[in-house]
């Protein structure tokens, strides 16, 4: 149902920086490229994710309440994607680890302050 998840950014080039590391671990590129806008993801593939300058002209802001889910294959995936959101100019949310019985996931920001996880439902909490 969801084709991709935009978010808004002051800093396209500072931002794509952090998405492009972050889309590579996922196994995914660039798809879309224009001067305000950049998608990432497989065209025909899992929904995607896009950055983008506002159409408006105005600041980017962040949602309250609103984050992106980013679903990992294994624990020590979350694991790196929160240390290169990190390294990419991110800020910590929560650490990797589980979270109740059969969720493993860690949470952080983009340079933009958009918040995003990493996860994954492992069924047995480890």
């Amino acid at each position: 149902m969801i084709g991709y998840v935009t978010l808004g950014t002051n800093d396209l080039a500072r931002g794509a920086k952090f998405y492009d590391a972050i889309a590579a671990e996922l196994g995914v590129g660039r798809m879309m490229e224009f001067e305000t806008f950049i998608a990432w993801g497989a065209p025909g593939g899992a929904p995607g994710i896009g950055l983008t300058k506002p159409f408006d002209g105005q600041s980017a802001t962040v949602g309250n309440g609103v984050m992106v889910a980013l679903e990992a294959k294994d624990p020590a995936q979350v694991d790196r994607l929160h240390a290169l959101a990190l390294a990419n100019g991110g800020t910590c949310e929560g650490p990797p680890g589980p979270r109740g019985e059969s969720f493993y996931a860690a949470y952080f920001r983009d340079p933009d302050g958009n918040k995003l996880n990493a996860f994954l439902m492992t069924g047995s909490g480890d």
